[in-house]
């Protein structure tokens, strides 16, 4: 689980209810009406604007932003350089009893095609087809909750739009000016609210778990084709080491 998602939109909003309260209280930021025309308009419309099994998947994908357990980079390198040390000593076709112990379908595949005697370049490619589809669903998914940062806004701007009006023709009638008014202010509110308090840390958190899946699938990569290619485990390690910050970077043989 991601504590720092939760905590941090539990620290925002919290803050944020705070201020109502001890401002004017909650009640008057409360409009049903208001609530209509932003949640339902921008649901509506992200529906119309994506294939319903799009927006189904891009919307489950929305939990990594919470619920994700990553997969540390040094370990997966130094599994891959288990696997050389292993390929090297009882031949390539031993990692094949090691398929048990692969998690990630990406990395099992990889070293299938390597144990079964596949061609360097062929097993680049289809490991690379992978790795560009891979990605393209994630920014699908991005996509979908990205648009309600730019749905969420423009439908309280409709809000607003439609309480000026109500506003300007009740103009002699001094009772509904102040509901109209709520609607007019508090669209425009909900509207941001949802756009940069709920889609946009969560936009955001789908792309970092994004390009950290990219990462691990480029050092998988690598490690399968040194580990094909026969290269000794020092320099199977030392390849896989670069992706690392110097202060991460470790070795099995010292």
């Amino acid at each position: 689980m991601d504590i720092g998602s939760i905590v941090g939109l539990v620290i925002a909003w919290a803050l944020v209810l705070w201020s109502l309260v001890i401002g004017v209280g909650i009640g008057p930021y409360i409009d049903f009406p208001s609530f209509l025309i932003v949640i339902g308009g921008s649901v509506g419309i992200v529906m119309a604007a994506n294939p319903i099994n799009k927006l189904i998947v891009g919307l489950k994908s929305a939990s990594k932003a919470f619920i994700y357990i990553p997969q540390s980079e040094q370990n997966l390198i130094s599994q891959l350089v288990d696997f050389a040390v292993k390929a090297r000593r009882d031949g390539i076709l031993s990692l094949e009893s090691e398929e048990e112990n692969m998690k990630d379908e990406f990395l099992k595949k990889g070293i299938r095609l390597a144990v079964d005697g596949t061609e360097p370049e062929v097993i680049r490619t289809v490991l690379e087809m992978d790795f560009e589809n891979m990605v393209k669903r994630h920014d699908n998914n991005i996509a979908v909750v990205g648009y309600f940062i730019d749905i969420a806004p423009a439908m309280g701007m409709i809000g607003t739009l439609i309480g000026l009006v109500a506003m300007l023709l009740n103009m002699s009638d001094p009772a509904a000016i102040g509901p109209a008014m709520a609607v007019a202010l508090l669209t425009t509110f909900y509207g941001s609210l949802i756009a940069n308090m709920i889609a946009t840390p969560i936009a955001t958190k789908m792309k970092i778990r994004s390009i950290e899946e990219q990462h691990l699938r480029e050092i998988m990569l690598a490690g399968i084709m040194a580990i094909q290619s026969g290269d000794n485990p020092r320099i199977v390690e030392q390849k896989l080491n670069a992706y690392l910050p110097p202060s991460q970077r470790k070795s099995q043989f010292d």
